[in-house]
């Protein structure tokens, strides 16, 4: 099996994996530190482009794991951070990473926002060293090893 057969394998794994327990996490810390994640993940390389930011929406909304939240507030969520790091990359940074590390004290929250990042860097079948740093960055304010995800 290659590489990128690995990779869409370990994806499917987890998404079917967090379909099970995002259920579980219905708050506002979790889907703020999600919608987070998913922005830096769509800002990894310094920018968000609209095609890529519509993309990333897209994906967002299909989610099965994300559809236990209202959809226009998750898309609320992910305008703001986007917008965050669209105006200011390094300060933007900063809040998104903030917002993901309230996660902190609840692991298995944070473990599956670290999940979804995974999934939504490796949606298109490419996962970038840049997206792979973000996430890094993103399990060390969470106090998780990116080595537990092979990071």
């Amino acid at each position: 099996m290659g590489f990128w057969d690995n990779v869409k394998s370990s994806v499917n794994q987890m998404s079917d994996s967090l379909q099970n327990k995002v259920s579980q996490f219905k708050n506002a810390d979790f889907a703020n530190g999600a919608m987070a994640m998913c922005a830096l993940v769509a800002a990894a390389d310094g920018n968000i482009d609209p095609e890529e930011r519509q993309k990333t929406a897209a994906l967002i909304m299909a989610n099965d794991m994300l559809k236990v939240f209202p959809a226009t507030e998750l898309k609320d969520k992910f305008d703001f951070y986007c917008d965050k790091l669209n105006k200011d990359f390094d300060f933007g940074k900063i809040e998104v990473i903030q917002a993901i590390s309230k996660l902190k004290k609840k692991e298995d929250q944070a473990r599956a926002v670290i999940q979804v990042g995974i999934i939504i860097g490796g949606s298109d079948g490419r996962f970038d060293p840049s997206e792979k740093k973000v996430i890094k960055e993103a399990c060390n304010a969470v106090g998780i090893n990116p080595a537990d995800f092979d990071l």
